[in-house]
């Protein structure tokens, strides 16, 4: 459990908290409160994947799927969750697709690593005396 406390750190936990409650609200979080909710984060992810676990096991499958995550939620009665967890999942998948896009354009550009690096250090000298120059 250690582990899975410092994926989910302090941090990551604030800046949920944050935009769900912002300082705007004049509501405050005392760090007890956060550290408490951290716990019930790792301890909520623990029980949907140890659910989720079991039923691929179950079907033979080596690698949990989304569809082990959907059933484990729904069995564990967070069903209410499954539009939202599904949602994201496929907004993830568009920007891995992005990702492998962009990917793609770096290898197709015929460019080596080498090329690549000194154009980037160009644009950035050439942006730098244009902000140089306007100031």
């Amino acid at each position: 459990m250690p582990d899975l406390i410092r994926w989910l750190n302090a941090a990551t936990v604030q800046k949920i908290i944050t935009e769900i409650l912002p300082p705007s609200s004049g509501q405050n979080f005392a760090k007890d409160a956060r550290d408490l909710l951290i716990e019930c984060c790792v301890e909520f992810i623990t029980l949907i994947s140890s659910e989720a676990n079991e039923i691929s096991e179950k079907e033979a499958k080596k690698t949990i799927a989304c569809e082990h995550i959907e059933k484990a939620l729904t069995d564990l009665g967070f069903g209410d969750y499954v539009p939202d967890v599904l949602a994201v999942a496929e907004e993830h998948k568009e920007q891995l697709k992005s990702r492998e896009r962009r990917t793609n354009k770096i290898e197709q550009s015929g460019m080596s690593e080498e090329q690549l690096y000194q154009l980037q250090q160009e644009l950035f000298r050439s942006a730098g005396e244009k902000y140089h120059a306007g100031s």
